[in-house]
This record gives structure tokens, sequence and C-alpha cells, in this order.
């Protein structure tokens, strides 16, 4: 199993026959628009692919597992992506091939 990283994404955009600058541009400025619109709130959604959201934690008490100290920790933001059933039954598909 191989980790796909973003240098791995724009390999296979310049393997369609674009610039290797052009390549690394656009792998960015797709991941720049998911970031900024989850900043802004709103959610993204591509079609076969999946829907990425922001999903506020709520505010819990855990303990600190050397003292055993309660630690209040605050509600944030985190981003969470929720697959399409497209993609669920492609990679479903793959597993059985």
């Amino acid at each position: 199993m191989e980790t796909v990283t973003k240098n791995n994404l724009v390999k296979k955009v310049v393997n369609l026959g674009v610039n290797g600058n052009v390549a690394k541009v656009a792998v960015q400025s797709f991941i720049d628009c998911i970031v900024d619109s989850l900043k802004e709130g709103n959610k993204v959604q591509i079609s076969g692919f999946g829907t990425f959201v922001i999903r506020t934690r709520k505010e819990r008490v855990c303990r600190n597992p050397k003292t055993g100290e309660k630690v209040i920790v605050p509600e944030r933001n985190s981003p969470a992506f929720k697959p399409s059933e497209i993609l669920k039954k492609r990679i479903e598909n793959g597993k059985q091939s």
C-alpha cells in the first residue's frame, strides 16, 4: 500500500500532458479552494467523490493520561469528509477483484 502525496497527484496531472509548473499550481489551487471554502463555513461537494464539511466538536472533559488530572478540551471546528455512494461502491468493487 502506498500513500498518495501532493507530488504524486502533480505527476498524474503531468502524465496527462500538462506542463509540470502548471500541474503543480493546479493541484495547489484545488486544495486551496477546498480549504478556503471550509474556512468560510461552506461545504465542498465533489460529485461522484464526496463532501467536505466542517463539524463542531463540543467542549468536553478529558483526563491527562500521565497525571489523571481532568482537563477541559474547548469546542473546536474540525474538517470531515463523507464519501459519496459512488466512491464507496467503486472501492468495494475494487476489493472483490
